[in-house]
């Protein structure tokens, strides 16, 4: 474990590129495999390398939502905007403000790049996508926060596993 968190501390930036680049690729898969009720490569080899990419690049900018947005709230708190927070009321007022105001950029974003990625223009259910900001990503990253930080970004990658697997079954189901 010490050389996790001694990696993380020393690349914080590149690792991040890296378990996202993973985990939110595989949560991505995860999603087709249950949709469609079969293993296979649900993706061509090229589409699997630019959705690394992809998350690479957004991992690069979860990565200073989570340090900035951390700040912003002690800022917060300092100011006296607001109150002084205990450890759950501290992450999730982090979770709250980043999901809230960095969230919504997030999520077109990515799909924006899911798009260029397919070379189609799908907007369909981007609302969805908006109310996982509360649903899904506002309680799990208040989790995440309230783990010690070298361990916060792998924990958020990780959570795009789940809600690949909890999307997957839920389109499975409209099926």
């Amino acid at each position: 474990m010490n050389w996790y968190v001694e990696t993380v501390k020393a690349y914080p930036i590149i690792t991040a590129m890296i378990q996202f680049a993973i985990l939110s690729t595989l949560g991505d898969m995860i999603s087709k495999w249950v949709i469609q009720k079969r293993i296979f490569l649900p993706f061509t080899y090229k589409t699997v390398i630019l959705k690394m990419l992809e998350w690479a690049f957004l991992a690069v900018c979860i990565k200073y939502a989570f340090v900035g947005f951390n700040y912003f709230v002690q800022g917060l708190v300092e100011k006296s905007l607001l109150p002084g927070l205990n450890y759950f009321w501290e992450a999730f007022a982090i979770s709250a403000t980043m999901n809230l105001q960095f969230g919504p950029f997030l999520v077109i974003m990515h799909r924006l790049l899911d798009n260029l990625i397919a070379k189609e223009n799908n907007w369909a259910n981007i609302d969805k996508g908006m109310y996982s900001l509360l649903w899904f990503w506002l309680p799990a990253h208040t989790i995440t926060f309230m783990l010690p930080k070298p361990f916060q970004i792998g924990l958020a990658a990780l959570w795009s596993v789940v809600l690949g697997l909890i999307l997957g079954y839920y389109n499975s189901k409209k099926k």
